[in-house]
């Protein structure tokens, strides 16, 4: 297993731009099962979930080329011919749910194991079943997993209302009811930008949806969608999390190829934090600040995003007075604060969902071990400001999320390498 190696300390210069959203590359993917045309993605994202992904594609049939220097991928969806998808495949992917509702738009069946990946943020799949089921759908569990078959060869439109916001349920049930007859309506729908993104490249393709961004979404099916092409918006959270790379580093950075209105909440809390931010309209340059504590809860876009929680948190343990993190949508998700605590900081879990934090305190490097993606690369920061040597293992985490991460750190003047076992 490979791991990092951080000697902490080092001042960081420079710009480091953006990649393109997994988690808007993940729906692009799936999505292009829907069509019988090429679809071009560009501005993609290669790490080890959009890997996956495209394992996924290429073992249901389709044929997918790639160009790295690019950043380029070209999906053909035409050779598509089983509606199962591969076991182990699924296992390594929790957005592998992704790709049930296309296939099952697309074919009329589809059979699946429940899927893997980050034990983090892993939702009931009673939430995706209950959708197809009322999208026409007949659910049947089998060993581990289940099969989908549309009642009448064909799903109806129909409307769904979400008991919880779910971004994953809203862009399954989304592609779900593209080729759907008739109309459906989606309420209580989750309003992140990837969203928005995935509905632009459906209707580019000929669907019908209206609403994507808001709560509500009107989908009116169509017989057939063809490919189009597609720019995989800036990684949201990757731009937060350099940007506090940038502060808790004391360092005057470039974050460039991002959207900072993506940010939502979070660019706001940092400046009433003490943040000195230049904030343009694609990049974002962090300046040394004097911060105070804040506290935050987070919530749905566009508010405090859980995924931004860990480094935030991280943050806080740098600067002054007491402050209370609420992780209002993830349970466990806090459980990381132990291994901060053993290099140093003052962080006191109340419950599962929230924890104080004390600050600032001086961390010191320790061996430690990636949780899940977020957490993963939390612990990076924490080694590039604490004193001596840190090591992280189970990286695999953070690969899944973050692409060639130690390269483009190095380059800003992070002493951090990765090692081979």
């Amino acid at each position: 297993m490979d791991k990092f190696v951080i000697n902490g300390g080092a001042k960081l210069s420079g710009s480091i731009s953006v990649s393109g959203a997994k988690n808007s590359a993940l729906k692009i993917l799936a999505a292009t099962i829907l069509s019988d045309q090429k679809c071009i993605i560009n501005n993609f994202p290669f790490i080890e979930d959009t890997n996956n992904a495209i394992e996924i594609l290429r073992n249901l049939g389709a044929t997918v080329d790639v160009d790295k220097v690019k950043k380029m991928v070209i999906v053909n969806p035409v050779g598509i011919n089983k509606t199962s998808l591969d076991s182990l495949l699924v296992r390594k992917l929790r957005s592998s749910i992704l790709f049930a509702g296309p296939i099952l738009a697309k074919f009329g069946q589809v059979e699946m194991k429940h899927p893997g990946g980050c034990v983090i943020g892993k939702r009931p799949i009673d939430l995706f079943l209950d959708g197809f089921e009322k999208l026409g759908a007949e659910v049947e569990f089998i060993d581990d997993g289940f099969r989908l078959k549309a009642k009448f060869g064909k799903l109806k439109g129909t409307n769904i209302f979400f008991p919880q916001i779910t971004v994953t349920g809203t862009e399954t049930m989304m592609m779900t009811a593209v080729l759907a007859e008739g109309k459906t309506i989606l309420n209580n729908c989750a309003m992140e930008p990837e969203i928005p993104a995935l509905a632009d490249y459906l209707n580019k393709c000929g669907a019908k949806i209206k609403g994507a961004g808001s709560h509500t979404i009107e989908i009116e099916g169509v017989e057939k969608i063809h490919g189009s092409y597609f720019d995989v918006i800036p990684d949201r959270i990757e731009a937060g999390t350099f940007v506090v790379m940038g502060l808790a580093t004391q360092s005057e950075i470039k974050i460039e190829n991002c959207n900072p209105e993506h940010l939502g909440a979070f660019l706001p809390i940092l400046q009433k934090a003490g943040a000195r931010l230049e904030v343009g309209k694609d990049y974002i340059i962090t300046k040394p600040s004097q911060m105070k504590a804040v506290s935050v809860v987070t919530h749905e876009y566009p508010g405090f995003a859980t995924d931004l929680q860990s480094p935030y948190t991280l943050l806080m343990t740098q600067v002054q007075n007491q402050s209370i993190v609420h992780e209002a949508i993830f349970e466990g998700r806090l459980f990381f604060t132990d291994q901060l605590n053993s290099m140093g900081a003052n962080i006191i879990m109340c419950d599962p969902h929230r924890v104080v934090v004390n600050g600032p305190t001086k961390l010191y490097g320790k061996k430690l071990t990636s949780p899940d993606l977020r957490a993963g690369i939390t612990m990076v920061l924490a080694g590039m400001i604490a004193e001596g040597t840190t090591t992280i293992e189970n990286i695999y985490q953070i690969d899944r999320g973050y692409e060639n991460i130690e390269a483009r750190l190095q380059k800003l003047g992070v002493d951090i390498k990765r090692i081979t076992s």
